[in-house]
């Protein structure tokens, strides 16, 4: 099978949730068949990058726009001269006319036999018509994140521009998901907010995964009470959560557990997040190895209240041997049994209780651990990617599609991933 896989921006490193589930499924899908995996990014040319993706995917081709990658400080100026726009910001600033030509080629030429659109930003640069069946890949359901935003910001403008975002966004996502031939979820969850649009049968879960071979490391008991904190620093839905959480959290956690330390792990810190720094709260920056971050943390802690999709970084814990306490947003759709394998907390004096529980009991920390590691053991990136593979194949047409996909993925998850 001829697979087309296009993605907005690059993919390496490999430094965020999004690109780690897009590599190891590109990974999955290379070793299997023929994949053509198309990469374009705004910015400076960068050879070291083209030549690294094609390392590791030799069938790459990449493309750099030429645009100007904006300052943070210049994105507000970005923003308002875009704001006539009827597309959504996060998705029209990656609109360019180069890839849409590159694209529309192979569509006419029908050179594939699948092809996979890596979420909505890459969407605004497919052709109108789809003469090639096609994959929408929807990490999260945006506009659920932008409706989160808008409930949950304090400041009045910025409220402002989310709600006008989330309506941008949610005429936009419900446009695109429509065009396509099927689209892939990452969770249940997803699915039925995204089934209110389409049919159903057109929709497909396929769940997160996890790296089982690089989170073998030896169990090793915490020696000291420290919770951890993993994610990028720079996305705005982890800078809530550990605003969120070292404000109306941490206190009560340091009175049960004065011993107790708070770690954020995760690249390109937002001020906000160095204002944090404490004698009891650290905050890291880029890492050479997560892992060993996680290996060293007593509890790992997801107090997200803004967010979609599914943590990756939740399985990576559970896998490492990790106690877990995380918000029902944080958990969302993930195949988690609170109480067994993770504790769910939304209210903060519930958050920190059961932190605080889990550093102070070993012995319950201890049984935490075990049925995470058990739970985070069926979902290995191999079992996941075949998952994957067959919802490319039937949309193909290389699989009996007598059965609605979805239903023949579910049955196979139901087999695969007890």
């Amino acid at each position: 099978m001829r697979v087309l896989w296009v993605k907005a921006d690059k993919l390496l490193p490999v430094q965020n949730g999004g690109n780690l589930r897009s590599y190891h499924l590109l990974r999955q899908i290379a070793a299997r068949h023929e994949l053509a995996f198309f990469s374009y990014y705004d910015g400076p040319a960068d050879a070291e990058y083209e030549s690294e993706l094609k390392r590791c995917f030799p069938g790459s081709e990449c493309l750099c726009t030429g645009k100007s990658k904006w300052a943070r400080s210049d994105r507000a100026v970005d923003y308002l001269l875009r704001l006539p726009s009827a597309a959504p910001y996060a998705v029209g600033r990656f609109a360019s006319s180069r890839v849409q030509a590159k694209i529309s080629s192979w569509f006419q030429q029908s050179s594939f036999e699948v092809a996979v659109c890596d979420f909505l930003d890459a969407a605004i640069n497919f052709p109108a018509k789809l003469t090639i069946p096609s994959v929408l890949f929807q990490h999260n359901v945006e506009s659920e994140i932008w409706r989160r935003h808008a409930l949950s910001e304090r400041s009045r403008v910025m409220r402002l521009v989310y709600q006008l975002e989330f309506a941008k966004m949610l005429g936009y996502e419900q446009k695109t998901v429509s065009k396509f031939h099927h689209v892939i979820a990452v969770s249940e969850h997803d699915r039925r907010l995204m089934s209110a649009w389409i049919d159903p049968s057109r929709i497909s879960v396929v769940p997160t995964g996890v790296d089982l071979s690089a989170c073998r490391i030896p169990a090793v008991p915490a020696s000291a009470p420290l919770v951890v904190f993993v994610g990028a620093m720079d996305w705005e839905p982890n800078i809530d959560a550990v605003e969120h959480f070292c404000s109306r959290i941490w206190p009560s956690i340091q009175a049960a557990v004065p011993a107790a330390r708070f770690r954020i792990v995760g690249r390109n810190p937002d001020a906000r997040v160095l204002k944090l720094v404490s004698g009891s709260v650290e905050v890291t920056g880029s890492v050479p190895s997560v892992a060993d971050h996680l290996k060293q943390a007593a509890v790992v802690i997801v107090p997200l209240r803004v967010g979609g999709g599914t943590r990756l970084k939740i399985y990576e814990a559970m896998a490492m041997g990790k106690a877990v306490v995380s918000t029902s947003v944080g958990a969302e759709g993930l195949d988690t049994h609170p109480g067994r394998d993770i504790a769910i907390a939304d209210d903060p004096g519930n958050f920190a209780s059961a932190v605080a529980k889990l550093l102070l009991d070993s012995e319950l920390r201890h049984s935490y651990e075990l049925a995470a590691a058990a739970l985070a053991a069926q979902y290995d990136w191999s079992i996941v990617g075949k998952r994957f593979i067959q919802v490319l194949e039937c949309v193909a047409g290389l699989r009996c599609a007598e059965e609605p996909v979805y239903a023949q993925v579910a049955a196979g998850e139901k087999e695969g991933l007890q």
